[in-house]
């Protein structure tokens, strides 16, 4: 981990003669004043910053590059978004303490990666991808502090810092880190996740660079759900256990670990810019661009006490290293340029990438696994093409990694976006994949011999995509169909398999909200049907969040905006899927079907700059019938009270 801090450390050394003296301002992001000097280093260069700085100054841009601002509102969006993952999680259901796991209410493939990833899906829900890293272009240095109570003890902090050492020069160290006890024995969740991002380009923008690295650790003990007795207590509301930690679990010495490394490096160079002759001709902004990525996962089940009567019959070998090991390195060079021919933007890539996969030593001594380590290399060749015809946008990416090695497939997206004004926008896209499942369905150890698998004979998972979003003042709604072929799963004895039926998904969400004077009603719908591969692929026919709420200015002169509100959540019941601590991926059962009603209590603040959270977590567990899971055999959580906040910094 050290030598990514190194890394970090000597590309933001390499860009020390951009530094300059800051400006110091106090300022409302709505309401420009006036600057003091902050000293810095003899005779660098001081940047005179308007005394009309603007939130628009303080811009985010996201992966691929589309720019936000920093936003210090309050609205129903944001409460939506105060939770440990900070996104919507309509889709999801998370267990009873936060930072655990999810389990999904509904499925999108509309986004799905080019390369196949190590699995251990549970432990990856809050993982962060490459996708998720932001870079940032701000005028003064800003700070973004979220907090949030954790469940029983412990607490949740995420904290943002970034500069700019001048207009063209930003650098942004982030921290998430959660540590939260959990009402039920064994349930402590401890996660960290640090990223540091910065960006550069030169004043004709003829070089550009950026990059981040991230460590992440996610470490969970693991208690297997309620036993049979404590389950029974659990749904007759026997009074001997009101307090969940004298609730008996299956596993007493059990924790699971994933831990993920990642470099990557963005550069490019403008071979012929606008102002050369050729940018009036056939082509224009050529540009050679480098793309370099390295991440390291890493993960372990380890337990003290063997529980065969939960997993079978264990016979471990003597080996201390029992980690499952995933290495991805790739190398992409890519050309860019402008053209009427293409009319827009194109881009001509070549990837060389090489991963490793799997073990040091057998962990098992009646084991039949031949191969310890799955590894290889692979050269793929794609484009990406961006094209702007009056309101239509139009964006493709397509990727082909011939043969017929382990990383060989192909994929393709593209999207065509039209909008009108302000009025309302309509987007169609298309998604085509075909790659290798996860390698954990592909080879897997394990002390238990149930746990041990070598899957020479699967085959690429084909996923085909078609999807709709409409999105307007009135209404916003999206439509996919889906098509899957070879899909895989794990069935009802925790086993890998791959369906001979070809999965047929249908899912339609809409959107819409009613306002009157202060009151507002937010309602989202989902609608899920599968018409083939129904048995081995499960989700709940309707998804239903509706949010009443009031919104005002309160005391003298406006000084504090409030969200005053209660949400309603329902699911539909369904054969839900379980959850497996040593495999930390979800698993058919046929037993259980859950579905329940949930009401959340809402009290939201924001003064200045500060954005206050109060919420009430299933207010009528007290009262209800005890038929909420997140899993069979896990409890949601009961009525809970917690508090948190969002506080940024403009210096």
């Amino acid at each position: 981990m050290n030598k990514y801090f190194f890394f970090f450390f000597l590309i933001c050394t390499f860009f020390t003669n951009q530094l300059f003296s800051q400006r110091v301002q106090d300022i409302s992001l709505n309401n420009g004043r006036g600057f003091t000097t902050d000293s810095l280093s003899k005779g660098s260069k001081k940047v005179i910053l308007s005394g009309n700085t603007k939130y628009t100054d303080y811009k985010i841009f996201s992966h691929n590059r589309d720019t936000t601002y920093i936003d210090t509102t309050l609205t129903l969006k944001k409460e939506y978004k105060f939770n440990y993952l900070r996104k919507d999680n309509f889709e999801l259901l998370g267990f009873h303490n936060q930072g655990q796991t999810f389990n999904n209410l509904g499925y999108s493939y509309s986004n799905l990666k080019r390369l196949p990833d190590i699995g251990f899906t549970a432990k990856q829900v809050s993982y962060l991808e490459i996708e998720d890293i932001k870079y940032y272009e701000v005028p003064t240095p800003t700070t973004e502090i979220s907090y949030r109570t954790g469940l029983q003890q412990g607490q949740f902090v995420d904290a943002i810092f970034t500069l700019n050492f001048s207009k063209r020069f930003n650098v942004s160290m982030s921290y998430k880190g959660l540590r939260s006890l959990g009402a039920y024995r064994r349930s402590l969740v401890s996660n960290g996740n640090f990223r540091g991002a910065f960006h550069y380009r030169t004043k004709e923008n003829q070089y550009q660079i950026r990059g981040h690295i991230t460590t992440q650790d996610f470490f969970h003990e693991e208690n297997g759900g309620l036993t049979t007795e404590a389950l029974q207590g659990f749904i007759n509301e026997d009074e001997n256990f009101d307090q969940r930690s004298r609730l008996d679990v299956n596993l007493t010495d059990a924790e699971n670990q994933f831990d993920a490394t990642r470099v990557y490096l963005e550069h490019s160079y403008k071979l012929i810019a606008n102002k050369d002759t050729l940018s009036n001709k056939d082509f224009s902004n050529l540009k050679i661009g480098h793309i370099f990525t390295s991440e390291n996962k890493e993960y372990s089940f380890s337990q003290g006490t063997a529980t065969t009567t939960i997993f079978g019959n264990e016979n471990p070998t003597n080996t201390t290293n029992r980690n499952t090991l995933n290495e991805l390195t790739d190398n992409e060079l890519n050309l860019e340029f402008n053209s009427k021919y293409v009319l827009g933007k194109f881009k001509a890539k070549i990837n060389v990438t090489s991963y490793t996969y799997g073990y040091d030593t057998i962990l098992n001594s009646n084991s039949s696994i031949n191969k310890l380590k799955l590894k290889g290399n692979a050269i793929s060749v794609g484009g990406d093409w961006n094209a702007k015809i009056k309101n239509f946008q139009l964006n493709a990416t397509a990727s082909l990694t011939p043969g017929s090695a382990r990383l060989s497939g192909n994929y393709l997206k593209g999207e065509a976006i039209f909008e009108k004004d302000s009025l309302f926008s309509v987007k169609g896209s298309l998604l085509l994949s075909s790659k290798s499942p996860n390698f954990n369905t592909l080879l897997h150890q394990s002390s238990y011999d149930n746990y041990n698998w070598q899957n020479d004979a699967f085959s690429n998972v084909n996923t085909r995509d078609l999807g709709f979003v409409f999105q307007s003042r009135w209404i916003n709604a999206n439509l996919n169909f889906t098509n899957i072929d070879n899909y895989t799963y794990f069935d009802e004895n925790n086993t890998p398999q791959q369906s001979l039926d070809q999965i047929i998904y249908l899912k339609v969400k809409a959107n819409r909200e009613f306002k009157l004077g202060k009151f507002a009603l937010d309602n989202t719908i989902m609608y899920q049907n599968v018409s083939s591969g129904s048995s081995v692929f499960r989700v709940p026919e309707f998804v239903t969040r509706n949010t009443f709420y009031y919104t005002d200015d309160w005391f003298k002169g406006k000084p504090m905006l409030v969200n005053i509100g209660v949400t309603f959540k329902y699911f539909t019941k369904y054969n839900m899927n379980a959850y497996n601590p040593i495999l930390s991926e979800f698993t058919l059962q046929n037993t259980e079907e859950i579905g329940f009603p949930t009401f959340d209590v809402f009290i939201n603040a924001r003064v200045r700059r500060t954005r206050l959270f109060l919420k009430v977590d299933n207010v009528t567990s007290g009262f209800s019938k005890k038929n909420y899971f997140s899993a069979p055999n896990y409890p949601y959580r009961d009525f809970t009270v917690r508090f948190g906040l969002v506080w940024n910094w403009f210096i």
